[in-house]
């Protein structure tokens, strides 16, 4: 059939982005506005006389098709972003209808780096010094930047009170730990052993802070329950409430899906710089003696920025120089 109707159905219009219309299609697409219909019908009407009433019926049929699928897609393209076709076109591939060249993936205008966005946001630079610092607050790990500042209400000596972490800064280092709840297992042997041992902390000029997302009521009933029952006792340290879970949050220790704080402990000096990281798993508790130790080792290389500490270094045994030639004096006499 040679008319104009037919070649419409062959040629459709250039249109922006791929449409593909099947029989179906009509069914979900919004009906053309009535001048469209009456010129649809006019055109119908007008070929009564040269065209066979089936011919007729057909080139109606599917310029109505064609009309409501062209109008359809006008509509879609002004309400929502255009999509490529997922259905197979009806029109052999040389008639389908091109996709714009601004389109990229399944959204106009975007496109995808290579590098996934952490990587991008990477400082390739390393720095040569033994002091690291992050390069920003952002980054991680936390080593090397400034502790989160926070504020919040607390138990210590079976009241409560008020801690900001920024009353601590330029007078004393911070022990910061973070456990899952109260009234559990593993965190009352940690947060006891902290309890117990505090002293040796206070003589390094350093504070010990108790973090979990409970109540403060909770921690008062906590410590005023006897220790063989599951409880603290007295303890020599506050326990913070991080109800609202920011702290947690800030700290990078939060299990979203759980509402509760991963086992993470970090030592804070006094410039309110984070120098130490270590977070568990919840089933896994915490060294006294190796929380200790890691402190001392802070002060020593902070007091004596010359030297590095090796592995398991205690204070009293020997140091090392940051150096090819002067560390050769610290492995002979190993």
């Amino acid at each position: 059939m040679g008319s104009n109707l037919e070649q419409v159905h062959r040629y459709p219009p250039r249109l922006p982005f791929d449409v593909s219309c099947d029989s179906g299609s009509l069914l979900k697409a919004q009906p053309p506005p009535l001048s469209l219909w009456s010129l649809i019908l006019a055109k119908s009407e007008r070929s009564k006389s040269s065209e066979g009433k089936e011919a007729r019926r057909g080139d109606t049929s599917s310029s109505v098709a064609m009309a409501s699928c062209y109008v359809a897609s006008v509509v879609s393209s002004k309400a929502a972003t255009p999509m490529a076709s997922l259905a197979s076109p009806p029109y052999p591939p040389s008639k389908t209808l091109a996709i714009p060249k601004g389109f990229v993936g399944l959204r106009a205008g975007r496109t995808f780096s290579a590098r996934s966005p952490r990587l991008a946001s990477a400082p390739r630079s390393s720095s040569r010094g033994f002091t690291v610092k992050a390069s920003s607050e952002n980054d991680l790990p936390l080593v090397g930047n400034k502790a989160p500042h926070f504020e919040a209400e607390a138990v210590f000596d079976q009241e409560f009170i008020n801690v900001k972490l920024s009353d601590y800064i330029g007078k004393k280092y911070v022990i910061l730990f973070f456990y899952p709840l109260d009234f559990t297992f593993v965190c009352p042997t940690e947060i006891t052993a902290f309890s117990d041992r505090y002293s040796e902390f206070e003589k390094l000029n350093t504070e010990i802070l108790g973090v979990s997302v409970d109540s403060v009521f909770s921690h008062l009933a906590w410590v005023q329950t006897d220790r063989k029952s599951g409880g603290l006792g007295d303890l020599k340290y506050p326990l913070i409430s991080d109800v609202t879970k920011s702290i947690s949050k800030s700290y990078k220790v939060l299990i979203p899906d759980q509402g509760i704080a991963l086992r993470g402990l970090f030592i804070i000096d006094k410039e309110g710089v984070i120098q130490h990281s270590t977070i568990n798993n919840l089933a896994i508790g915490r060294s006294v003696d190796e929380t200790l130790r890691t402190l001392q080792a802070l002060q020593y290389v902070q007091e004596n920025p010359d030297e590095v500490c090796p592995a398991g270094w205690k204070p009293g045994e020997k140091s090392m120089k940051p150096d090819p030639k002067l560390s050769k004096e610290y492995f002979a006499a190993i």
